[in-house]
């Protein structure tokens, strides 16, 4: 994983049901978590993220995605971990901050969630934030949450997409995610 140098911004189309495209940006700080900001950016770079579910959604805690549509494509990334960042006093699980998911130490593949509120406990478990939505928190309120942590991981990781659109059809879902211009440009 090539370090990211430099803060970037990348913006998700989001299609929070049918005929409802909206957006959110989020502002990545590889001084952070360098490892994790380097790691996202790849996936960004690689479009890891185009048609992903947003699979778990706890109101008032998370919203979790990260699991490849493709279950071929979910195999490759579930192998490709990264090791863990350390947590800096200064850097938060606050409302809108972003950080990897994982099971373990140094067990980040794809796996992201944001906080949907203030989160501090988690600062000592070892989920460093990367980055922050800095536009359209309120997009991010709105991904479905209807299912709450049904949607099984193991089954998504085997099918995919297939699983997902057959048992949980109305989950919310990335249209698109890139890199957008630099901090002067939005």
């Amino acid at each position: 994983v090539l370090l990211a140098s430099g803060e970037f911004k990348v913006e998700f189309d989001v299609v929070l049901s049918k005929g409802d495209t909206k957006s959110f940006v989020i502002e990545v700080h590889p001084d952070w978590a360098p490892l994790g900001a380097a790691r996202f950016k790849e996936i960004i770079e690689e479009n890891v993220y185009k048609a992903a579910r947003f699979f778990r959604v706890v109101p008032n805690f998370v919203v979790q995605w990260g699991i490849p549509g493709k279950a071929s494509e979910a195999a490759k990334w579930k192998e490709r971990k990264i090791d863990d960042d350390p947590q800096l006093d200064s850097v938060s699980n606050t409302k809108g901050r972003i950080t990897f998911a994982k099971s373990g130490p140094n067990t980040r593949t794809t796996q992201v969630f944001i906080n949907l509120s203030d989160n501090a406990n988690l600062d000592s478990m070892g989920f460093p934030p990367f980055g922050e939505v800095v536009s359209g928190m309120d997009v991010v309120e709105q991904i479905f949450s209807g299912y709450g942590e049904q949607p099984n991981q193991g089954q998504i990781q085997e099918s995919g997409n297939v699983y997902l659109k057959k048992e949980f059809p109305n989950l919310s879902y990335i249209k698109a995610a890139r890199l957008v211009g630099s901090k002067s440009e939005l």
